[in-house]
Order: structure tokens, then C-alpha cells, then sequence
């Protein structure tokens, strides 16, 4: 027996695809983000950011101990990661080709990364030690440039900079972390006679990552958007610098 017709107007409702549970570390890592972009890190709290991810702050507290591990969630997780190449440069030290395994290394200048200025014996070494440092160049140019709107709040009240500053200090982090990875690379470098073995490895790092976090300041102070690349930023600071640092 053939079925009843159906009411005009009643249409079978269509399936609808079940949405994606997203876990409830990545919305509160969103909503710290948006809200450290937008208000600044001093004036955003945890409880307005488990507000934002749809949690309670006893959840939020489950996942971060408190806004500083937050803040530092958001700058390794959400910003371009700095701190991990710099390790790996530093593992990579001893490896003859190991410029070719970072990202995006020998494409920063659009060449092997020679300019014939340096000798025949030396090139090769001189060459690959630029690679890296424009590859950190290019890194540190991104990260301070994504961090700079976030952190630059804190310091219009010390008391909330200096309770930053401690609670990053017990969790091992901080700004002078790139700078100490990216000296021990360059002592590596130095003591296997691939640069000068006068050159301080301290004050060409805080030169290079200087540099970066300048260009940073620059663009957002002075709103600048146009200029150099971050590639093309890159590779000229790299290539400045180890001409000051190179064994000649």
C-alpha cells in the first residue's frame, strides 16, 4: 500500500553535519590570543579569556597555570617559532649540510648565499654560516613583528611587567632566550674556526636579533609597510654581518 503524501510544507529536515569538538586548550589558546592581539597583555585576564573560550577559569587553570604560561603558550604555538630553530641551529652545528635542513634556508637571498668576496677555502663555510643567519634573520623578523602589539602593554604598568618577569623566570623563558641560543650557535661556529675566532659571539647575536626586533619597532611605531621583504631584510643583515665575523 503506497504511502500517504506528505503536508504541503513539511520537507524532511536534512542531516547536518556534526560539528568538530574543538579541544578546550585550543579555544582558550584562540581566545588568548584574539584578546592579547586586541586589548594588550596587561589589560586581558584569565577570567575574560575562559569567558571568550566558553569555560569556566577553574577549566582554564586545568590546561595553564596562569596568563604568563598563556602568553608564552601563544608566542611558541601561534607565532612563527623562533626559539626551536635556534635549537636546532645550535644541533646542527657539527653538520656540513646542515643549512640545507632549515626551513626555507637557501631560499632567502636567492642564491647558494655567496658573492664571491670570500676565499675559495673559506666560502663554503662562510656560505653556509650566512644561510643560518638569515634563516634566524627571517624568523625573528616575523616573531617580533607578530609579539611586539601583544607584550609592548606591559610596560605601561611595572608592577604587572615586574610580576611578568618573575613568573617567566620560573618557567625558563623570556626575550633573552634567542639571544643565548643564538650566541652558543655562533661560539659553536667560532671553535670550529668557521668564523673569526675574535669575533664575540654575544654581541653578533644581540646585533643580528637587534636588528630584527628594529625593523619590528619601525614598522609598527612608524607604520611602515613597505620597504625590503623580510627575505630581502634577512639576507642583507646575514650577509652584513658575517662579513665582520668571517675567518678571512
Amino acid at each position: 500500500m503506497p504511502n500517504p503524501p506528505r503536508p504541503e510544507g513539511r520537507q524532511r529536515e536534512p542531516h547536518s553535519a556534526p560539528r568538530p569538538v574543538v579541544p578546550t586548550r585550543q579555544r582558550i589558546l584562540d581566545a588568548a590570543e584574539h584578546l592579547m592581539r586586541t586589548l594588550g597583555l596587561a589589560r586581558t585576564t584569565t577570567k575574560e579569556i575562559a569567558r571568550a573560550a566558553g569555560c569556566s577559569e577553574a577549566a582554564l587553570y586545568k590546561h595553564f597555570t596562569g596568563k604568563e604560561e598563556l602568553f608564552v603558550a601563544v608566542l611558541q604555538e601561534r607565532l612563527p617559532p623562533l626559539g626551536p630553530l635556534l635549537a636546532e641551529l645550535a644541533r646542527l652545528a657539527d653538520e656540513p649540510d646542515g643549512a640545507e635542513a632549515l626551513d626555507g634556508a637557501d631560499e632567502l637571498d636567492g642564491s647558494d648565499g655567496s658573492d664571491g668576496s670570500h676565499d675559495s677555502e673559506g666560502s663554503e663555510a662562510a656560505d653556509r654560516v650566512e644561510r643560518r643567519l638569515a634563516a634566524i634573520a627571517s624568523r625573528a623578523a616575523e616573531f617580533y613583528e607578530q609579539s611586539m602589539p601583544i607584550a609592548s602593554s606591559l610596560f605601561a604598568e611595572p608592577a604587572l611587567l615586574q610580576r611578568h618577569r618573575e613568573a617567566l623566570r620560573g618557567i625558563g623563558a623570556g626575550p633573552h632566550v634567542p639571544l643565548r641560543l643564538l650566541a652558543a650557535y655562533l661560539a659553536v661556529e667560532r671553535d670550529r674556526g668557521r668564523i673569526d675566532p675574535d669575533a664575540d659571539p654575544e654581541a653578533a647575536a644581540a646585533m643580528l636579533l637587534g636588528a630584527c626586533y628594529q625593523r619590528a619597532f619601525l614598522r609598527h611605531f612608524m607604520g611602515i609597510e613597505d620597504g625590503p621583504t623580510v627575505a630581502e631584510f634577512a639576507a642583507s643583515t646575514a650577509r652584513t654581518l658575517i662579513r665582520g665575523i668571517v675567518r678571512s
